[in-house]
């Protein structure tokens, strides 16, 4: 099996070789053949090729069973009228591979309660998971333009969906909650825009298929209120790609960092022993206000390897035992310093990552 190894930009080359070397660990010790190449995607891409993503790098992530990625982006190529951006990288990637089913799971941690700004009995028990669609709506709309008006600069972004975009997200997310609590929230804007009407529509058709899963449409901006005031009803929350991205992070509060979530990006459903090509992350950005520093946090990282295991590589025990050591050091008080609490002890990245390797390995 062939995994391709994006580290991009910022952070994300520190807290991609703590999850490549936690891969490298359970490959050993769960005997999976795998090869590890690295490219270059984002920033750095830019500044060697002038292209956000060569030909060549696209190539050899569709050549790959998975992709891992660390992050892109940073203040160097943030102008606004720069004609190529980091971003347009992943969009790309994304786009290439086909990976139209975002997952990102979101639980609560007790040891952890203190580092979110919201009450412990709101966090008590929260374990959800959103799926985002990923390759469709207004990040890939057209037109998305800036223009000349009589009034001066306009700027205009298109937002579209069909209905085989729909289904095939809400598919996944059916099927996601029929292996957990059998509980699917779909969220949309259905009493303005057209798309969520449409969105709404193909839902309850897809819902009919699952008679077994409770079904619920909830308004998007009733969505961000619920998330802080009882996220613990919610089981799998299907939604489109803008408001999918706003509530993912608003999500990681409930955890108490972003340096915490991992997500999966995939190219089909989330069926037990199936194996899809799935591009791999971090929810958070490339953090280059501490790159360099050993200060990232290394988990989100390490953790999306686990769904990487359980989804692409067909190793679900692999996958558990990278959970189960994330969750000791945790609870053994293991704290990097965006989890930490004034005066405790703070690890850097590297030590962080080797307390999770040693935990695997005793």
């Amino acid at each position: 099996m062939k995994v391709a190894v994006f580290p991009g930009d910022g952070i994300g080359p520190e807290v991609t070789a703590e999850a490549v070397a936690v891969l490298e660990l359970v490959a050993a010790r769960h005997r999976l053949d795998l090869v590890l190449e690295q490219g270059t995607i984002g920033g750095a891409a830019i500044d060697a090729t002038g292209s956000a993503l060569p030909p060549a790098e696209l190539a050899r992530a569709q050549a790959a069973d998975a992709v891992l990625l660390g992050a892109v982006g940073g203040p160097k190529w943030d102008d606004p009228r720069a004609a190529v951006r980091p971003e347009q990288g992943l969009l790309a990637l994304r786009q290439g591979l086909g990976a139209y089913a975002n997952i990102r799971p979101v639980w609560t941690v007790p040891e952890l309660t203190a580092a979110s700004p919201l009450r412990p009995e709101v966090l008590a028990g929260v374990d959800l998971v959103v799926v985002r669609e990923l390759t469709g709506g207004i990040y890939f709309g057209r037109p998305s333009e800036r223009r000349t008006g009589p009034g001066g600069r306009e700027a205009v972004d298109t937002c579209a969906y069909g209905e085989a975009e729909i289904a095939r997200l809400l598919e996944a997310a059916f099927a996601l909650a029929r292996q957990r609590r059998r509980r699917l929230t779909s969220v949309d804007k259905a009493n303005v825009l057209a798309t969520s009407r449409l969105w709404r529509e193909v839902a309850g058709e897809v819902a009919r298929r699952y008679p077994d899963v409770e079904h619920e449409n909830v308004l998007v901006d009733a969505m961000a209120m619920h998330l802080l005031r009882r996220p613990r009803d919610f089981d799998v929350i299907a939604t489109e790609n803008l408001f999918g991205d706003i509530l993912t992070d608003e999500a990681s509060m409930l955890a108490g960092s972003m340096g915490l979530l991992p997500s999966a990006s995939l190219a089909g459903a989330p069926a037990p022993g199936a194996r899809c090509r799935g591009l791999y992350e971090p929810i958070h950005g490339s953090a280059p206000d501490i790159a360099g520093q050993d200060r990232a946090n290394p988990l989100a990282a390490i953790l999306s390897v686990a769904l990487c295991c359980r989804w692409s590589l067909g190793a679900p025990a692999a996958a558990d035992a990278i959970e189960r050591a994330v969750a000791g050091v945790l609870a053994a008080g293991a704290r990097t310093a965006d989890l930490a609490a004034p005066g405790e002890r703070v690890l850097g990245c590297r030590a962080m990552g080797e307390r999770v390797r040693a935990r695997i390995e005793a």
